[in-house]
């Protein structure tokens, strides 16, 4: 486990300097040099030298040992952890089952395309029984925008059992459902909102606790993470910093507590050469925060789903839609409908209320 540098016995000055710099564990400081670690924290080189000592001089050789596992073993502790369906078959397939336990995975896109629609809808299927295929888990939602909408979980909560009902066919899985029902789902479900960056690396800071004294949860959606850093910071590498050290520890949560980690993420407009596109905000470094990444996008009138970035998956594209079940494949019918009806769609909605489509 990584410790805090809180729990250091450097002078007070010094600690105050290095969290107000952005560091707040072991691992912030792994890549540094005292001159480096000087200019960056303010403190003296020799200061920076005796807190680069003492972080480096914590025993790691047994948790080195604990660590280490043959490829094989890595592979079957993949596959116990298992995937969460996301309903759009076409989706999952190109996921390789669905969203990754034990990985962090980012959701970018415009306003009103359906991230926290997914998200959402994530919420409600990581609690599926295991006799139907799920993981009979519980989610920690963390909401930094205020877009969460209760009305959805229970619209997608509503279709999920519906859908587990109809696949019913044995004694387990009729006895699971007394158990899976919208008051249990809605149950357990646990909504954390955050107003700013300062509360969310808080929460950040203490879910492990919380993840320990709830190991059933299998899912951690933070909505978004672009919210509390896109205003505010004048001094963009101190930002860099935090959200350097923010995925790190998203990292360790999803590995170390066997949790799929979510994240959203906004768009920004990129000028090169003349020409302006949409890229997901935080540049290039923050790209490698999550194990994968799903850019979900407008052609037209059609929702896309693109899998942009993976070490397991070749990219792909898919189409999916929102109906008022929740996010769905796009049916032949529909396809053909929306074709021939555009009129049928509307503007958007800033508080991301769903364009809900009918299937």
């Amino acid at each position: 486990m990584q410790r805090s540098l809180s729990s250091f016995p450097f002078a007070p000055a010094v600690k105050m300097r290095l969290i107000h710099a952005g560091f707040h564990a072991t691992a912030d400081l792994c890549d540094f040099r005292p001159l480096q670690l000087s200019k960056e924290a303010g403190i003296s080189q020799d200061e920076a030298e005796e807190v680069l000592q003492a972080v480096r001089s914590q025993p790691n050789q047994g948790r080195a040992a604990e660590n280490k596992l043959t490829a094989l073993e890595l592979l079957e502790r993949e596959q116990t952890l298992g995937t969460i369906v996301t309903f759009c078959s076409e989706l999952d397939c190109v996921l390789g089952g669905g969203v990754p336990v034990g990985k962090t995975s980012e959701i970018c896109g415009v306003p009103g395309v359906g991230k926290t629609q997914l998200c959402i809808q994530l919420a409600v299927d990581v609690q599926i029984p295991l006799c139907f295929g799920g993981l009979g888990g519980q989610v920690v939602y963390i909401d930094t925008e205020g877009s969460f909408l209760v009305q959805r979980v229970v619209d997608m909560a509503k279709s999920a059992v519906e859908h587990c009902s109809q696949l019913a066919e044995d004694t387990e899985q009729r006895e699971a459902l007394k158990e899976f029902t919208v008051e249990t789902i809605l149950s357990n479900l646990f909504l954390f909102r955050c107003h700013d960056y300062v509360e969310l690396l808080a929460e950040i800071y203490l879910l492990p606790n919380f993840l320990a004294q709830h190991p059933e949860v299998r899912l951690v959606v933070i909505d978004s993470i672009a919210s509390p850093f896109r205003h505010g910071f004048e001094d963009l590498s101190y930002r860099t910093r935090l959200l350097s050290g923010l995925a790190q520890r998203l990292i360790q949560m999803a590995t170390l507590q066997s949790v799929a980690v979510v994240l959203t993420n906004q768009m920004t407009t990129k000028v090169a050469s003349g020409q302006s596109k949409l890229v997901p905000a935080f540049g290039e470094s923050w790209g490698h925060a999550a194990t994968q990444r799903i850019i979900l996008h407008w052609e037209g009138q059609q929702r896309l789903a693109s899998l942009y970035k993976s070490p397991t998956y070749r990219e792909a594209t898919v189409r999916y839609q929102i109906t008022g079940q929740g996010f769905r494949d796009v049916s032949p019918a529909y396809h053909h409908e929306a074709s021939a009806d555009p009129s049928a769609f509307s503007s958007g909605n800033a508080h991301k209320r769903p364009r809900v489509e009918e299937a």
